[in-house]
């Protein structure tokens, strides 16, 4: 049984600091320092949800479906879940978060973060989406 645990808590953290992150626009009290610090975690949580997205999701692949040959990297796991039709967006859009994870690796600042935070709306609704295929549970 695969345990879900950590997926729905890293992207409910991610979720919820993603709209930290649009209410701080309405905040003038708040400094520039904050508002960066605001930001970068969530860059920082999409880092951990994705992460977490794609070990739990080679264990649905082996788990669930049967695969025998699951390779141990991202990208091609997206593919194979793109193949199996697991993914609720195309996985041209998959290997984009891709991208994006790799491009974030200790640089939160700047256009690479500002690219990201852009895609965040996005990437949070195809992760519950996924989410609730991979579990059979309604999003909270």
């Amino acid at each position: 049984m695969i345990d879900y645990d950590k997926l729905r808590k890293s992207l409910k953290h991610l979720e919820l600091q993603y709209a930290n992150h649009h209410a701080a626009a309405a905040r003038p009290e708040l400094s520039i320092i904050d508002r960066e610090a605001i930001a970068e975690s969530v860059i920082q949580r999409f880092e951990t949800c994705y992460d977490t997205l794609w070990k739990t999701l080679k264990q649905y692949l082996i788990n669930e479906l049967g695969l025998p040959e699951v390779p141990n990297s991202p990208k091609p796991i997206l593919k194979l879940a793109g193949q199996n039709t697991i993914l609720p967006s195309p996985v041209g859009q998959w290997l984009v978060y891709a991208d994006a994870r790799t491009a974030t690796a200790h640089d939160y600042s700047g256009e690479k973060a500002q690219q990201t935070l852009l895609i965040m709306g996005a990437f949070i609704t195809d992760m519950i989406a996924l989410y609730q295929t991979m579990t059979g549970e309604p999003w909270e």
